[in-house]
């Protein structure tokens, strides 16, 4: 696979895992003691994100709870971009005010996705009509209100813009990962057949795109990651490496090309661990992200000793 990663379509960053929230669909453990980076961290990271992006997601945690943090990091962004890259805030909306809104809008943000209209937040929508409100006195176009994750219409056509949804059943974050406290308390999606990995937020066209799904990777803190659940081993500590020079790197690996065609249930197949065992395992597990993590637990060091011995067993 060649290909220059100094551009990328999309990239999704979780740069706090602070928030003003405890919610129990959370699947990053989010909440007010919730995990962080420091400020020198974060300009690492900056520093290593590719020379190109469409589109930059910051999110948390609630990104607003570590508001001089993320004032940082928009300044940052905007001198080392010039504005060449569309900066989005996902946010549950609770700490925005019209002041802070004139903040980030000064500080380049153009879209703002309000990701708390469900039954999970302890508003519950509740203050939709509000922000709704805050967003029209400061002249933000709501036309634009479904989630923004169709390739031809992820990106904004508006100088700024806002939108809204929430997690689902079948959909995001509540219905699906098996992850953080959205595992602990039950609230994943327990269908075999369900292939998170092939959809957006899932690991699908991370390193090639697709069709239909921008290309986009996640980095949870300073973990890189082929999606949003983030997989067991990550690809990359964003801190001390280049991102496209971590993709570069397993863009070579048959097992995370796999990850990349949205085909978890191949993972081992490079190594010998077939199809029909992933999904016999993933018929016991009822997740197809909880095969991917038993797989970088159990199997994964074998590509790794393999590959260091010069393929002495297999000729890999």
């Amino acid at each position: 696979m060649t290909q220059d990663f100094n551009h990328i379509e999309s990239v999704y960053w979780v740069f706090t895992q602070l928030c003003n929230d405890h919610c129990d669909h959370c699947y990053n453990n989010s909440g007010p003691h919730g995990e962080r980076i420091s400020e020198e961290e974060c300009m690492a990271i900056i520093n290593n994100l590719p020379d190109s992006m469409d589109r930059l997601i910051l999110s948390g945690g609630e990104p607003l709870a570590d508001k001089k943090l993320l004032y940082k990091i928009l300044d940052r962004l905007q001198e080392r971009y010039q504005g060449r890259v569309q900066i989005m805030l996902q946010t549950n909306g609770d700490l925005l005010n019209e002041q802070i809104l004139d903040t980030l809008l000064e500080k380049g943000v153009t879209r703002f996705d309000i990701a708390s209209i469900d039954r999970y937040h302890k508003h519950a929508g509740g203050r939709l009509m509000q922000l709704a409100d805050i967003f029209a006195s400061r002249g933000v176009n709501g036309n634009d209100k479904d989630p923004l994750i169709a390739k031809d219409t992820y990106i904004t056509k508006h100088r700024a813009s806002w939108g809204y949804w929430g997690a689902t059943i079948d959909m995001w974050l509540g219905g699906n990962w098996a992850r953080g406290r959205a595992y602990e308390k039950g609230l994943w999606k327990e269908d075999p057949e369900h292939n998170f990995c092939a959809i957006l937020s899932g690991g699908k066209g991370f390193l090639t795109g697709t069709e239909d799904i921008p290309q986009e990777i996640s980095i949870q803190l300073w973990k890189i990651n082929p999606c949003c659940p983030g997989t067991k081993v990550p690809l990359g500590d964003a801190r001390s490496e280049k991102v496209s020079d971590v993709l570069q790197r397993v863009s070579k690996s048959e097992i995370w090309q796999k990850i990349n065609e949205g085909k978890p249930l191949q993972l081992g197949e490079s190594i010998g661990v077939s199809e029909a065992f992933a999904k016999e395992r993933t018929a016991q597990l009822k997740n197809i992200c909880l095969w991917c993590d038993e797989f970088f637990e159990k199997h994964y060091q074998e590509e790794q000793v393999e590959r260091s011995c010069g393929g002495c067993q297999r000729g890999i």
